[in-house]
């Protein structure tokens, strides 16, 4: 079993949306929403613990006008074919639409230099990564799977009750979709449906013959809770049909130890190069005052988990606060 108490948590404060890249160079690379939502950083460390005290370094900063320059949300970074790329969504106001939703799309930055972190000037603006729907769209994740590049993202659909759906398509090129997108899954379970109609934040991780997507779902309150799809992996990954949906979250609030709303992951592997490690971020509190979007204590924790005997993630739950 898993030692789930070998990592000081949360490992970074004021640190929502977490995502953690361990690259060939041995750096362990760190990046997340942060609180004002204004610029994206990253931070790298040869340790997942040294993250906790590494200085981030500003990449990218938001527009003074227009799609990207309101609200920065979860960046990703990715590596891919030799250069860097982080997806993230922005907005070009913070203004709610008629149907009260933010006005988010999805954008894609590239650098192609050695070190990500060298300068904001190695990082160049490929614009908005386009779907079929010019509506609300955020969390973009992709993974390479028989030799393809595939793209994955939550979106609203205006036919469908909620805020967001889970989507995959194939990419032609990191910053442009090649196939007309798939929905996997939408807000439908009662655990989904708190709050808000929410299925976002997807993550994927590929073992024993299958890939595992978790995202998360209903409000990003104590309710926040993970749900995962499931596919083997020798099949059409754009056949919907081809993915079960569990039923039941996955990872949830655990009211014992403090832990609640835990969700918006990704995967990692630990310093030994054989342990699974999970991402995502926790609050220690419910009585949030005003916008929960506002409340920044969503901080960055990890967590080793294990694997059933049917090859299926065992998570566990989330683990307790352990800083002195």
């Amino acid at each position: 079993m898993a030692n789930t108490n070998q990592y000081i948590n949360p490992l970074i404060v004021q640190r929502a949306d977490p995502y953690i890249y361990k690259h060939t160079d041995g750096y362990y690379y760190f990046t997340a929403s942060v609180p004002a939502y204004n610029l994206i950083e990253i931070r790298r460390a040869k340790t997942l613990a040294g993250l906790a005290h590494a200085a981030p370094r500003t990449i990218w900063r938001k527009h003074e006008s227009g799609p990207m320059s309101q609200l920065i949300w979860a960046p990703e970074l990715h590596y891919i074919d030799g250069k860097w790329f982080v997806y993230f969504a922005a907005a070009e106001t913070t203004a709610l639409d008629e149907n009260g939703m933010f006005q988010h799309r999805m954008f894609c930055i590239e650098c192609d230099a050695e070190n990500p972190m060298e300068s904001e000037d190695n990082w160049f603006e490929h614009g908005q990564v386009v779907t079929d729907k010019d509506t609300f769209c955020l969390d973009a994740t992709c993974f390479e799977a028989n030799d393809k590049l595939y793209y994955v993202w939550a979106q609203k659909d205006k036919a469908i009750r909620g805020n967001s759906n889970l989507y995959i398509a194939e990419m032609e090129n990191p910053w442009t979709l090649k196939t007309k997108p798939v929905m996997l899954s939408k807000p439908e379970f009662d655990w989904e449906i708190i709050g808000f109609w929410v299925n976002e934040g997807p993550a994927i991780i590929h073992r024993n013959g299958r890939y595992f997507l978790t995202y998360s779902a209903s409000a990003t309150d104590e309710n926040y809770a993970m749900g995962m799809l499931t596919v083997k992996d020798d099949v059409d990954l754009l056949d919907a049909s081809n993915w079960s949906k569990s039923k039941e979250p996955v990872f949830k609030s655990d009211l014992a130890t403090h832990q609640y709303g835990p969700g918006h992951n990704s995967f990692t592997v630990a310093e030994d190069g054989k342990t699974d490690i999970m991402v995502y971020h926790c609050r220690d509190y419910t009585e949030i005052k005003g916008d929960p979007l506002y409340d920044p204590n969503r901080h960055t924790k990890v967590q080793p988990f294990t694997w059933n005997d049917d090859g299926t993630p065992n998570f566990g739950k989330p683990v307790p606060y352990n800083y002195d």
